[in-house]
């Protein structure tokens, strides 16, 4: 058997010279094909210490970037909502569908739109229940979900808000559907008291549509504050009372007038006109780019009265009128302070 020819390792294998084939080949010039790696049979073996030759290098670590960490945690979102693998509460709040969707599309309005400066965010406890009490204002509702945004970006256990609202508000396809995942239930008392003796941050807009809806002429005039129901469900969860003040959004969508019977056709509580709507449409709906100012007052606390003070008619009126009249003095005392509607 003749010597099995030895090919040097790493030495690439050469092909005949032109000159080569032109005095002896026959045959058909040969292709240039890639060759596979050639271990002569006397080669002797060589044993790679893969193990030590890491240790001769230092190691990489390799992190993810920011944009991989954002689509890692939204393609894990995504699989856990197609799995059903999330939680709701008794009411239907979805806390990760609130802070990975809806709190993202608020944000440039907060922040950059609106640029809402917030202050007293220290009233608020760092656990257990409290009730905040603020102005409604704004002809659409932008202040109630601002006000839900600051609290759980600006504070430092990043609480959720669970708001009262309308029934209307209920009623209404699609928007009914997100308030429920978003942490909203009726403005009623026995929720009011539910979600406070869980230990929630629960916010109310007493005035109501009568707040919202006030024409342009009577802004940062708080209107009747109701038969002070709230206060009654702070005073049996003894849940402090934050009144709040919103400045800014009562001029939004300055309300020139409203349609009363336009109202009744479209079957709403009101229905504004202002200088840009419905005159133009969609997008007469646009919000002016005010600037916002939330103060959290200083709270009202309720653990100190004794049992049974929430049946106490005169109680609730006088605590009722403390709040409204607290929230008006701070509307009145940051509206001294703002320099400009728009600055």
């Amino acid at each position: 058997m003749p010597d099995a020819e030895v090919i040097p390792i790493g030495e690439p294998r050469r092909s005949p010279s032109k000159t080569a084939r032109a005095a002896g080949a026959t045959g058909p010039k040969p292709r240039r094909t890639a060759q596979p790696p050639i271990v002569s049979a006397t080669a002797p073996a060589i044993d790679v210490d893969v193990a030590a030759a890491a240790d001769e290098h230092e190691s990489i670590d390799v992190q993810p970037s920011g944009w991989e960490e954002r689509l890692a945690s939204a393609l894990a979102f995504l699989r856990r909502r197609a799995t059903g693998d999330y939680d709701v509460d008794e009411f239907g709040f979805d806390a990760e569908f609130t802070d990975n969707v809806i709190a993202p599309l608020l944000r440039p309005m907060y922040r950059t739109w609106w640029r809402v400066d917030t202050f007293g965010l220290e009233n608020i406890p760092s656990d257990g229940a409290a009730l905040v009490v603020a102005n409604h204002s704004g002809t659409v509702a932008w202040d109630a979900a601002m006000t839900q945004l600051a609290i759980f970006d600006e504070h430092p256990n990043h609480r959720h808000l669970r708001m009262l609202g309308a029934d209307f508000v209920f009623k209404m396809p699609f928007l009914g559907e997100v308030a429920r995942k978003t942490g909203n239930t009726l403005a009623c008392v026995a929720d009011a008291e539910r979600l406070l003796q869980q230990g929630n941050v629960v916010g109310v807009w007493p005035e109501g549509f009568k707040g919202i809806g006030k024409p342009f002429s009577e802004r940062y005039r708080l209107q009747r504050f109701g038969r002070g129901g709230f206060v009654a469900a702070a005073l049996r969860a003894k849940a402090p009372i934050i009144p709040t003040a919103i400045v800014g959004a009562e001029e939004i969508h300055p309300m020139l007038a409203n349609s009363k019977f336009l109202a009744r056709l479209t079957g709403v509580p009101y229905f504004p006109i202002t200088p840009t709507f419905p005159w133009f449409g969609p997008l007469g709906m646009v919000p002016l780019p005010t600037k916002w100012t939330i103060v959290f007052g200083e709270p009202i606390y309720t653990d100190g009265f004794p049992e049974g003070s929430a049946d106490d008619p005169m109680l609730l009126f006088n605590l009722t009128d403390q709040v409204r009249e607290s929230i008006q003095r701070m509307l009145l005392a940051q509206l001294t302070l703002r320099k400009s509607t728009f600055r």
